[in-house]
């Protein structure tokens, strides 16, 4: 076995292993934490895990530039001097934003929402020291450090969560700040690691501004592609929440949230792949997308089998969430197409320099996304139409991205395509439509068709996987 593969073996267990720890959190924030807090002020609660969740734009692509532009080498050979200069630019403008953001919601906010976008801005400065201690770990390979930073972030995170609960604390507020303060934690905790990245000289300041210049110009596509990626589920939970009542957007939200839990292991893995794939060769990359694409799509879809038991579980224990749990039948299948985006495709065409192309793809899915939205909200005002237009949008995405992908390494998936998405539309149609019994069964006479259809590639990967 060759070493580079040993490495990615390696890099990948220890970053499964951290989202272990983010699982576990994520389970105790999207199953237990609505049990014991009102509905209300779990919609709150999801209201700034939205809106925070898009304050990484705020680097405006400098820390995807030095990504970019940095990841083929390791920690001893970097420029210091020069990453420094780029840190304190980040903190110089997140400082300027979070006063914006603090002053504007002190003005023109209301009641709870006032102090919602006060944590939004704290989190504009916490959220962005985290990003940039996790992508300057990633980029310099090292993913051991990397997975120990996440799981001292969840599990300080999932602590505090837990003191709350059995304090029962039952307003928003004090989740927020424990978010927050989750961040700050993880940033200390690899400051020693980390130390000569933030403390010591720097560049001369024109030349601080000329390599800001740079790496905003060379991040600044992939930020774009990777947060229109992000609207394309946000702009839907947004339109909720601007059309329907808070109570309707806590629930859709709920449901996103617990479909969100299985790609935890997805976006680990992707965070090993790409520093991984920069150091290989270009002949090698056709062979080792086609191995993990073959594998990804009867895995997930199997998985989403699940459904079907893990809905009565649900149902018995949270039934003030049990409308939730058809709006997770519907966007469930965004479990397979996102997988591969963010997994096989975002990869890719970031190892092959492409991110272009990935701007056009994602926008172009934004502006459809937006567009059918506003349709299925404000004119047809159907619920499960913006749901199933969330997947029919991403589905699109990560068809039109792997065609992309499929002219750079000369393979073709047409015949994939149209299975998964028959699968996927048989899927929802049960969800909606059929009992949980009825559905459990159709759907597993549909996965063993599926599986004798494709019994040669299944069993020859699972046969590769027990002999390594």
């Amino acid at each position: 076995m060759s070493s580079k593969t040993m490495s990615i073996k390696k890099g990948i267990m220890s970053s499964i292993l951290a989202q272990v720890a983010s699982i576990c959190v994520n389970f105790i924030i999207n199953l237990i934490v609505p049990k014991f807090i009102s509905e209300l002020e779990y919609s709150y609660w999801q209201t700034y895990m939205l809106y925070v969740g898009y304050v990484g734009v705020l680097h405006f692509g400098l820390l995807d530039g030095i990504v970019l532009r940095y990841s083929q080498y390791n920690y001893d050979e970097l420029d210091k001097e020069r990453i420094r200069s780029q840190f304190r630019i980040l903190i110089f403008l997140n400082g300027l934003f979070a006063l914006i953001t603090t002053t504007a919601a002190l003005i023109i906010a209301k009641a709870d929402f006032k102090y919602i976008f006060i944590y939004v801005a704290i989190g504009i400065i916490t959220k962005n020291l985290f990003t940039y201690v996790s992508y300057t770990l990633q980029m310099t390979n090292r993913i051991t450090t990397y997975a120990a930073l996440i799981i001292a972030q969840r599990l300080f995170f999932g602590l505090a969560v837990i003191v709350l609960l059995v304090l029962r604390v039952k307003s928003f507020h004090l989740y927020c700040i424990a978010d927050l303060a989750a961040d700050m934690f993880g940033f200390l905790f690899c400051y020693k690691q980390n130390r000569k990245l933030y403390i010591g000289k720097t560049i001369p300041f024109k030349e601080t501004l000329s390599e800001f210049k740079v790496n905003v110009l060379s991040g600044v596509i992939l930020l774009i592609a990777n947060w229109s990626s992000m609207l394309l589920v946000g702009s839907a939970k947004m339109t909720v929440q601007w059309h329907w009542n808070e109570l309707t957007f806590g629930k859709v939200s709920f449901a996103f949230s617990l479909t969100n839990l299985f790609l935890v292991f997805v976006s680990a893995i992707s965070v090993v792949l790409f520093p991984s794939l920069k150091r290989m060769e270009q002949s090698e990359l056709p062979k080792v997308y086609t191995d993990i694409r073959n594998i990804i799509s009867p895995v997930l879809f199997y998985v989403m089998l699940f459904y079907f038991p893990g809905c009565w579980i649900l149902d018995t224990w949270l039934p003030k969430y049990n409308e939730s749990l058809v709006y997770l039948g519907i966007l469930l299948p965004v479990i397979v197409f996102t997988s591969k985006v963010s997994l096989l495709t975002n990869n890719y065409l970031k190892a092959y320099r492409k991110e272009k192309i990935m701007l056009v793809i994602n926008l172009s899915a934004v502006i459809t996304a937006f567009l059918l939205f506003y349709i299925s909200a404000y004119i047809i005002n159907n619920l499960k139409l913006l749901l199933i237009m969330v997947v029919i949008v991403i589905m699109l995405r990560s068809i039109v991205s792997e065609i992309a992908v499929m002219k750079i390494i000369n393979v073709k998936f047409f015949k994939e395509f149209i299975i998964e998405a028959g699968v996927t539309i048989i899927f929802v149609v049960l969800t909606c439509f059929c009992n949980l019994i009825e559905g459990f069964l159709i759907y597993f006479a549909v996965l063993l068709v599926y599986t004798i259809f494709n019994r040669k590639m299944i069993f020859a990967y699972f046969k590769k996987l027990i002999r390594r």
